[in-house]
């Protein structure tokens, strides 16, 4: 056979292997994504128990007056919604907890970020810089809680001390809680922003600053054209995280000021906790976790819409 008949008997033999190639890479495919379902059945049943089926039992609970401790259990629908939208201690908990989520996640994240640069700029040290930040993350939220108790304390507070000795009663003042309170997540929370951005940091190849600094590019200019753009993304993900948890924040307001004073920093939260422990409406404090947990999903996907829209243009 001439080498010009091989050629052309090439082609028509892939021709005809080709559909039985398609249909054995088909049936892998198939194969495959059935394997990957047995193997991720475990998980998503052990899910489904933990999350889904508590979150519907809360909703169905959400819908009827239930008080156990006087036996009242019957259909209420709609009504505990109804009466939040009209109801003025949910919309002051819902003014505190937009405001406490706002203000903290702001501040977490500027120093946050601030404290990421530092670290990556420091030449000794930094061990020690990232122990401190550990430590700080670490400490459990009720023990926090604690110390910034004894910190605001009107008599005998490290804070008062370094104010002069003044009696300032920083938990105590409807005007000062609130922002008291804030401070107290912004010093937990701040060095998981920072360890984050810092991580992040360290992936930036030091050859990207020497060019900027080549090209005349330095301190704020190689902030604002290399270091914002690379860290930008993680630190959406690390807000979207410590937005979540300040909207469902709890301990710390409970152990600090319970709520008060005169509902000044009660959260939605505090006021779900007060409805189903302390009261017992069982159906009307799950009514406000419903609520909750809408205002989170909301903001959840408000937040991954953003992340993938600044993927998308990066």
């Amino acid at each position: 056979m001439s080498p010009a008949g091989g050629e052309e008997a090439k082609p028509q033999r892939e021709l005809i292997h080709a559909p039985a190639l398609r249909k054995s890479s088909s049936g892998r495919d198939t194969a495959d994504r059935r394997l990957a379902w047995i193997l991720l059945s475990p998980a998503i049943a052990i899910l489904a128990t933990l999350t889904v089926y508590p979150a519907l039992w809360v909703l169905w609970l959400a819908l009827q007056y239930r008080i156990p401790v006087f036996g009242i259990s019957r259909w209420a629908g709609l009504d505990h919604f109804a009466f939040l939208a009209v109801d003025t201690r949910f919309w002051n908990a819902a003014w505190v907890t937009g405001l406490f989520t706002v203000a903290s996640v702001a501040l977490e994240g500027a120093l946050g970020l601030a404290v990421a640069v530092a670290l990556r700029g420091q030449r000794g040290g930094r061990r020690t810089a990232l122990a401190l930040l550990l430590l700080a993350w670490a400490l459990p939220s009720v023990v926090t809680a604690k110390m910034f108790e004894w910190l605001y304390h009107p008599a005998g507070g490290l804070v008062n001390f370094l104010l002069g000795g003044r009696a300032i009663n920083w938990l105590g003042d409807p005007d000062l809680a609130l922002p008291s309170l804030i401070l107290a997540d912004v010093w937990r929370a701040t060095p998981f922003v920072a360890l984050l951005c810092y991580a992040r940091l360290l992936t930036i190849a030091p050859e990207l600053y020497e060019a900027a600094r080549v090209d005349g590019a330095a301190g704020l200019q190689a902030f604002a054209r290399i270091t914002w753009p690379l860290v930008r993304p993680i630190l959406l993900v690390t807000l979207l995280f410590r937005t979540l948890d300040a909207l469902r924040a709890f301990d710390i307001m409970f152990v600090l000021t319970g709520g008060g004073p005169a509902g000044s920093t009660e959260s939605l939260t505090v006021y779900a906790y007060r409805a189903l422990f302390q009261t017992l409406q069982v159906g009307f404090g799950s009514a406000i976790g419903v609520v909750v947990f809408a205002v989170v999903m909301v903001v959840a996907a408000a937040y991954l819409r953003l992340i993938g829209r600044q993927e998308g243009t990066a």
